[in-house]
């Protein structure tokens, strides 16, 4: 079971260097997103028995469930609020993002209920899902309702930014329980302090069953072992990470093997950036 924010991605690509005050001829496109919707849909395009809760605004569940073939989407409405909605700025291999969370604000963790987490061998958060109005207390109880259950529990940070803002301590506070950690370089870099990647997994292990380090083209770090990406030719960065739980995650119920896991998650992540947007090509 995927948790968490569903986006409405506006994704733009600069067609050379941003003017200011004037025009930048671009490509512009729309794209259904959320990180950890998007670790959904990849996930139903693998196959997986999977569901998605979230929350979306006034009249879309039915747009947004159409778009996510093979998932379960389990999707509220809120009365007055939008949608959320992310600018993605791609330039190269880089992004940058301007981001309005809008309804996902209102995610319920209690939507998640005791027949879902009871069905899920994982539960897979991201970070993002501290800013709803439950908070962090309302976080710590979904992990820990998941693990009662008898699932794993997965996060995906979110971002150096975010963490950076939420405070380092709250972030690690409010995820303690979770069995599965996907932080980048740089998030592991800023909740350990430390620079060399294997410290980095090494030190975040101490405190989670598996870390899975991500190294962005360079592949990734999981139980010590150094996994490299998977060819491929970047068209969109966006999502790729998602699309790498998603591998992982499928890999990992099946065989519980770390490191057939994460030759899984970079293979899907190799197909991810080979697409516009963060979601499997329609």
């Amino acid at each position: 079971m995927c948790f968490g924010d569903v986006i409405d991605d506006v994704v733009v690509v600069p067609g050379g260097p941003i003017r200011e005050d004037t025009d930048t001829p671009s490509e512009i496109v729309l794209r259904p997103g959320g990180s950890p919707a998007n670790t959904a849909a990849w996930l139903g395009s693998l196959g997986a028995a999977v569901d998605f809760v979230g929350t979306v605004g006034l009249g879309d569940a039915a747009r947004h469930r159409a778009l996510m073939p093979g998932v379960t989407a389990h999707l509220r409405e809120h009365e007055s609020l939008p949608t959320g909605t992310i600018v993605v700025i791609v330039e190269g291999e880089s992004r940058s993002m301007l981001t309005s969370r809008g309804a996902n604000v209102a995610l319920d963790p209690a939507d998640a209920t005791r027949e879902l987490l009871s069905n899920a061998a994982v539960v897979h958060l991201t970070g993002h899902s501290l800013l709803n109005d439950a908070g962090a207390e309302g976080f710590a109880a979904l992990i820990a309702r998941a693990r009662e259950a008898g699932a794993d529990v997965s996060v995906s940070p979110g971002s150096v930014g975010f963490i950076a803002d939420y405070g380092v301590t709250a972030f690690c506070e409010a995820i303690a329980g979770a069995t599965i950690l996907f932080p980048s370089l740089e998030e592991g870099r800023l909740l350990t302090g430390l620079d060399d990647p294997l410290e980095v997994a090494a030190d975040l292990a101490k405190h989670f069953e598996t870390v899975v380090l991500t190294l962005g083209a360079e592949g990734v770090i999981v139980d010590g072992e150094h996994i490299p990406a998977a060819t491929a030719t970047i068209l969109d960065p966006t999502g790729a990470g998602d699309a790498l739980c998603a591998g992982f995650l499928d890999e990992w119920v099946r065989s519980r093997d770390a490191s057939a896991a994460a030759r899984a998650g970079v293979a899907l992540a190799a197909r991810a950036v080979e697409v516009r947007g963060g979601r499997p090509p329609a």
